[in-house]
């Protein structure tokens, strides 16, 4: 199973913050791969560009350059969970494509009051969060 990616910062001490779709965020310290692999010894002698770490296109990895890029299963297997006031959230458009539905039907089950706006949802200008109890006790566990 891939852990998308949504968010990554770059931390003093060469660690990273890492926010995956799950609603999950995790620290990942990036230190020991300077002994492990030695092209990451670059991003010790140029510190703007591990500041410069951004999230691969489609989420399944983190990239700096070319040469050095880091994998979403890495980062997840290695990196350690860290409580955030926004865990067990996520944005619709994250919830429908892990449980293999349409935003349409998480839309209905607010009208129709089986995700309750407040406590299950809410919208935060234009986008919707959803929690992820509230899908799992919906629609069970994400198909993803």
């Amino acid at each position: 199973m891939f852990h998308k990616i949504k968010n990554v910062s770059a931390l003093p001490d060469y660690r990273l913050s890492v926010q995956f779709s799950e609603g999950v965020t995790k620290l990942y310290d990036v230190k020991p791969l300077f002994e492990k692999l030695p092209v990451f010894k670059s991003l010790l002698e140029n510190p703007e560009e591990f500041a410069s770490c951004s999230v691969d296109i489609g989420g399944y990895g983190i990239i700096w350059n070319d040469d050095l890029d880091l994998s979403c299963d890495e980062l997840w297997e290695n990196g350690v969970q860290v409580e955030t006031p926004f865990d067990g959230l996520m944005a619709f458009s994250d919830a429908t494509e892990l449980w293999g539905l349409n935003e349409s039907t998480l839309r209905k089950a607010i009208t129709y009051g089986k995700l309750v706006n407040g406590v299950d949802v809410c919208k935060f200008g234009k986008q919707w969060v959803v929690s992820i109890d509230a899908m799992k006790r919906e629609y069970g566990i994400a198909q993803k």
